[in-house]
């Protein structure tokens, strides 16, 4: 919400002359700590205001305004709005009609009303008005148009982010995915892992019990620390990606847990697109394995190797249900390794963990269980630390996919959150959303609940913006700066592995939370998955077939940013088609 909501009467004169100290701000707009692009929308936006504002304001100073078009983010229109309300000839107000403590002259809203007045035909008739004054009346006649911002522009420091990264004394940071069939114990696995590195409280814990046990679903409370939604609740799996954080002595972790049911597979593949690593939850109950091995557990191997990630820690969940048996632990190793090297994976990335959700053998503690016995390898929170630190494209133009907007309170009406995939940023920063094209400033940062002034690529970040409106954002979009803009494309070419049978048809695109509609229009070729090369040379081909590598063509019903070598995944009639990398 606006502040001019808020405080209807507002002295824009004083607000302006608020913010006249601090080492962010200085007195004036113009002054050397301009950039050179702000410094040249300065020197164009004066010239703009001079031309439009009425021969009534010519005793406007440039110095009024250079702050005026900062305190706006350099729009023209509503500075000359400002201007032209402030420098309007002032009516004489007898002195008995004046109370004590009242301001004597016009106020903004009175200029404006009255300018809607005369559009309406209800004021008098007036000597014969300029071009300079019709044009300022007829932005005066929009309420919209002298509202100011909810803050002025945060102004840059300047940083070295990237020194400052080097300076700081920081944890290697990680984000890891889990994934895995429906009802594998994804949620309970990692609820009772916050739960003994005490992230989350007993207090919270008997609460949940006790919630859960309403509910008729008592094993679930664990499952509740990821799973907050109602329905989430009530259904007993997870629909969207649900995130928590901790940290070990070496690290810190951000838990991504994505549903395991098929109707949510985009949610899951948006939790993919931010993970370093994944852990795959598999159930070890007798016929539990064999069923979520038909299941979504290929799918999500599938869909996190075609996403780009390369290491996987598989959890072999309620292997207690067995008696933890240590044939039935090798039986599923020995299937599940087969699969990931089969489907790409690195046997040397590749490690296994048995344990129990629910009672939290092996998962921060060694289990007391003498049948466990046999097992003498790392626990899972071990097994994460062992993770190497991830290479960050640091030095990369900024790109971060917008993962929610929200409203931050009254002095945020507009926030965003999301992983920085590459660069940096910092406090006072302009961005460009993607596909709008809109331009805006970072007013505000925060990590982990706290105002930082910078933050760089891996990092997970919430961005409080200025100068632009909400329906401008969405979820899905991406973030650039504007001298380094992403393009937003209509056309692609991919590079992808089919699951099922490819021909001429419609897909949707899915990048991360970005999803679009669109339609195979040509098979360019089938290629050696070893060589890349196409196979039969320049023989048309019509059909690719389920595990068949090839390049195709992709059109869009509209333009979004994206750019190679994104990784995409395509799917069709609610089943996923192909993954791959556009070129």
């Amino acid at each position: 919400m606006s502040r001019h909501k808020l405080i209807k009467n507002l002295d824009l004169d004083d607000e302006l002359d608020e913010f006249d100290g601090g080492e962010d701000y200085d007195d004036g707009a113009g002054g050397e700590e301009l950039s050179e692009e702000d410094q040249e929308q300065m020197r164009l936006g004066t010239i703009a205001v001079r031309e439009v504002l009425p021969e009534a304001s010519s005793g406007v100073t440039d110095e009024e305004i250079h702050e005026s078009l900062w305190h706006y983010y350099y729009d023209v229109e509503k500075s000359v709005a400002y201007l032209a309300s402030k420098h309007a000839p002032k009516k004489v107000v007898k002195k008995e009609n004046v109370k004590k403590g009242t301001v004597q002259g016009p106020s903004p809203d009175d200029v404006v009303m009255a300018a809607q007045s005369k559009a309406s035909g209800k004021g008098g008739k007036g000597p014969p008005k300029t071009n300079g004054e019709k044009r300022a009346e007829q932005i005066a006649n929009g309420v919209e148009a002298v509202k100011l911002d909810d803050t002025p522009r945060a102004r840059s420091k300047n940083l070295d982010v990237l020194a400052e990264f080097e300076k700081a004394e920081t944890k290697n940071a990680a984000n890891f995915v889990v994934i895995g069939h429906v009802d594998a114990g994804k949620s309970t696995l990692m609820g009772r892992l916050l739960y003994d590195l005490k992230v989350v409280d007993q207090r919270t814990i008997d609460r949940y019990k006790k919630e859960a046990e309403k509910m008729g679903k008592s094993s679930f409370a664990l499952a509740w620390v990821l799973d907050q939604g109602s329905e989430e609740r009530a259904r007993g799996v997870t629909i969207d990606i649900a995130t928590n954080k901790f940290e070990t002595e070496k690290t810190a972790f951000t838990i991504l847990d994505a549903p395991g049911h098929r109707d949510f597979i985009p949610s899951m593949i948006a939790g993919a697109s931010q993970a370093d690593f994944a852990v795959l939850v598999i159930d070890a109950s007798t016929g539990s394995f064999e069923s979520g091995l038909k299941g979504q557990t290929k799918e999500h191997a599938l869909l996190v190797r075609s996403m780009g990630v390369q290491r996987i820690i598989t959890a072999i969940n309620k292997l207690d249900t067995v008696s933890w048996s240590e044939d039935r632990f090798n039986e599923i190793k020995t299937q599940i390794s087969s699969f990931l090297t089969t489907a790409g994976f690195l046997a040397k990335n590749l490690a296994f963990i048995p344990c129990s959700g629910l009672h939290g053998d092996f998962i921060t503690r060694r289990s007391t269980e003498a049948a466990a016995s046999w097992y003498t390898g790392p626990t899972l929170v071990e097994e994460l630390d062992n993770s190497e630190p991830v290479h960050r494209a640091l030095t990369k133009p900024l790109r971060l996919t917008v993962s929610d907007v929200f409203r931050g309170g009254i002095q945020n009406p507009l926030s965003i959150s999301g992983r920085i995939e590459a660069g940096s940023l910092q406090n006072g920063d302009a961005l460009l959303v993607q596909p709008s094209s809109q331009k805006c400033f970072i007013k505000a940062l925060e990590i982990d609940n706290a105002g930082v002034d910078w933050a760089v690529a891996g990092q997970n970040v919430v961005i409080h913006l200025s100068g632009i409106e909400e329906q401008y954002v969405k979820v899905g979009d991406v973030i650039s700066s504007p001298s380094s803009p992403i393009q937003n494309l209509k056309e692609l070419t991919c590079k992808v592995l089919a699951f099922e049978v490819l021909v001429p048809m419609s897909v949707e695109v899915i990048r991360g939370r970005l999803s679009v509609p669109g339609k195979i229009v040509g098979i360019l070729g089938v290629l050696d998955k070893s060589t890349g090369e196409l196979i039969g040379g320049k023989k048309k081909v019509r059909v690719v077939k389920p595990g068949q590598l090839a390049r195709v063509r992709v059109e869009l019903e509209r333009g979004v940013p994206l750019e190679a070598p994104g990784r995409v995944v395509l799917r069709s009639g609610g089943e996923t088609v192909a993954a791959g990398l556009l070129e």
